[in-house]
């Protein structure tokens, strides 16, 4: 069975398991291959059954395809997930600004910063919204945010 790529975040130097992976690792070395891949295939169902799937923009096909899934877990350490969160809820706060701002001034359109028709006439542009304050400022209450990796690891 080929492990997915948090597999290689397991290892440090000298191909130790990383303090915050030893719990996994015991699972990983004590499960077998098989339940292993009983457990992928029942994630897939799942998610399937749920409707947790997307759709590839230009695509003709309009096929959805299920999230992509990975059974080994990234295990973030405490200290990184700190400066790791404080980044997201900045996305999330900035997320919310702008759709406050397109619902509202627009400023950002009329800076010229996007081109105001990929937004007007986007199908999910909602018109019955301008001027609608939300509570609390959140138009958006689920946010998808990927983590990535510079080429330093960073």
């Amino acid at each position: 069975m080929a492990l997915k790529p948090f597999y290689n975040e397991m290892y440090g130097e000298g191909g130790a398991v990383r303090p915050h992976y030893a719990a996994f690792a015991e699972w990983l070395n004590t499960t077998s291959a098989e339940k292993i891949e009983q457990n992928r295939q029942a994630a897939d169902l799942m998610f399937h059954r749920l409707g947790i799937t997307f759709a590839v923009y230009g695509e003709t096909t309009g096929t959805e395809r299920l999230i992509p899934f990975d059974i080994v877990p990234h295990v973030i350490p405490g200290d990184t997930w700190e400066m790791v969160s404080r980044g997201l809820k900045q996305r999330v706060t900035a997320l919310n600004m702008f759709l406050h701002d397109v619902y509202h001034d627009m400023n950002i359109l009329k800076a010229g910063k996007i081109p105001a028709d990929m937004v007007l006439e986007n199908s999910q542009y909602r018109k019955e919204m301008v001027g609608i304050n939300v509570p609390g400022g959140i138009y958006a209450h689920v946010a998808g945010i990927d983590l990535v990796k510079d080429a330093d690891g960073e």
